[in-house]
């Protein structure tokens, strides 16, 4: 199984870097040195790579597309190295505090079974930073991003909800108040003092009726840039010079309305989909390196669904079969994943985007429309990075679907089925699709290439990735 994964790793490194920057022209290397770097990455050899492309950069025309490929191949490498960075007597360290050495099974037969997600790292096994924590997840026990007190709070909200939209034949429902401040802290000295720091800060989308009245208050330079709301990931432009032994802060203060919104679908209300609109076409289409029709989701989506031709019917088999065999778990960074779905089904776990992302998948595959929605949850104590998605009904229009909150423990159908068809009024709806532009435009390999969240920032010289910079969110309602 690792070398069957390690393969798909391997192809979708090279999807990657074709993606964020294609290879014309080459300036001293041909597609053969390229493969071959790719090869090292493939295997683990991160310090093959980072010499390879220092002298790749060391050639090529600054900040051209060689020099920028070469930059991305090694922040891949960087990044491969920050999140599997644990060696096995730390991780049975770990497992001895957690009282779980002695269990069945042990950890050679975890990580061959790849319970303990580990891969080779200049020759040596590395496991994930989170690979411990993940165990009892993975080994049998129920256990979610959602502790008791946040599912019991979403059980409530959501009958609440239910029962407001009995007596009302609005779907946007108990409308709630937020005001955020969003902080990012660049560390000291990560970049030369006088040089000019970019940031990007999310922001509300304003074009959702469920998310209205958004309102910057403040931000911390006079001058910014607000992305316009057409914009797939909105965010807010700041920029300003470091300082010597001082952190770099970037703020900004807002207020939105969310609300929730709940549609009571009829099966026999859904009219078959005019496949001539671009609505269909774009919706239904692959978006490599994520979305894409492999042979293994052709058939788990087929073996899912039978000959379930209702797109409301499809909907339903294919989230309830992804919420009773792919468990949540903490996952890998995005960027350093050559196909999420895929990642999915070989590892048999998840977070909340990979999730959506699987189930976008099957969904686009049988010939439903889904785009990517995502954000912040909001709840009381429980403010977190946040994905969903919405699935498109001829006849009906958009409908939310938040395949990481699952199925509630409930016995009304209407409750336990609530996130199938709609969503709680504690979101912040940043990005309405994946892997776009940004506006300003980006200069070198983002953060978090496909999603947008807890923000991007960079200087002339390159990315600052995460454990460059810290974010913070403070909410009023």
């Amino acid at each position: 199984m690792q070398k069957t994964l390690s393969l798909v790793f391997f192809v979708g490194v090279i999807s990657l870097l074709c993606v964020v920057y294609v290879y014309r022209n080459a300036i001293m290397c041909n597609e053969v040195c390229w493969l071959e770097a790719s090869q090292w990455l493939y295997r683990g050899e991160l310090d093959k790579v980072r010499v390879w492309t220092d002298s790749v950069k060391r050639v090529s025309e600054r900040h051209g597309q060689d020099w920028l490929k070469a930059d991305s191949l090694a922040q891949i490498a960087q990044r491969i190295d920050l999140d599997y960075c644990i060696d096995e007597k730390s991780v049975q360290q770990h497992l001895q505090k957690a009282g779980r050495e002695n269990e069945t099974g042990g950890l050679p037969l975890w990580a061959n079974d790849s319970l303990l997600e580990w891969r080779m790292v200049n020759g040596e096994k590395k496991f994930f930073k989170r690979a411990a924590s993940n165990l009892k997840i993975l080994n049998g026990i129920k256990e979610s991003l959602f502790d008791s007190s946040l599912t019991g709070f979403c059980l409530q909200h959501t009958a609440d909800v239910i029962e407001q939209r009995s007596k009302s034949n609005c779907n946007l429902l108990a409308p709630k108040s937020f005001e955020v401040t969003y902080t990012i802290a660049v560390d000291a000295n990560v970049v030369p003092a006088g040089e000019v720091v970019r940031c990007w800060l999310p922001y509300p989308k304003g074009c959702h009726l469920r998310q209205a009245e958004v309102h910057l208050v403040s931000a911390s330079e006079d001058s910014f840039v607000i992305a316009e709301d057409t914009c797939t990931h909105r965010s807010v432009y700041i920029e300003k010079p470091a300082v010597a032994d001082k952190k770099t802060v970037f703020e900004v203060n807002y207020s939105y309305v969310s609300s929730a919104e709940y549609v009571v679908l009829d099966p026999v209300d859904i009219r078959p989909y005019n496949i001539d609109k671009d609505l269909y076409e774009v919706y239904t289409r692959q978006q490599a390196p994520h979305i894409v029709f492999s042979d293994r989701i052709k058939n788990l989506a087929d073996s899912i669904v039978g000959r379930e031709t209702n797109p409301y019917q499809v909907v339903r088999k294919l989230y309830r079969w992804i919420d009773q065999h792919i468990p949540w778990a903490g996952a890998p960074e995005y960027s350093i994943m050559s196909c999420i779905p895929e990642y999915v089904l070989g590892y048999k776990r998840g977070d909340c985007g990979m999730q959506t992302m699987l189930f976008m998948t099957m969904a686009r595959y049988k010939g439903i429309p889904v785009k990517w929605q995502s954000g912040w949850m909001m709840h009381p104590g429980h403010v977190n990075l946040h994905d969903w998605c919405e699935v498109y009904y001829e006849n009906i229009g958009w409908v939310p679907l938040d395949m990481s909150m699952g199925l509630q423990d409930s016995n009304c159908k209407q409750v336990k089925e609530f996130y199938i068809t709609g969503i709680d009024a504690y979101r912040l709806i940043v990005n309405d699709g994946i892997g776009d532009q940004f506006y300003p435009s980006k200069k070198f390999l983002r953060s978090e290439p496909y999603d947008f969240q807890r923000g991007e920032v960079e200087w002339k010289e390159g990315n600052l990735y995460f454990n460059q910079w810290d974010y913070t969110m403070q909410i009023s309602n």
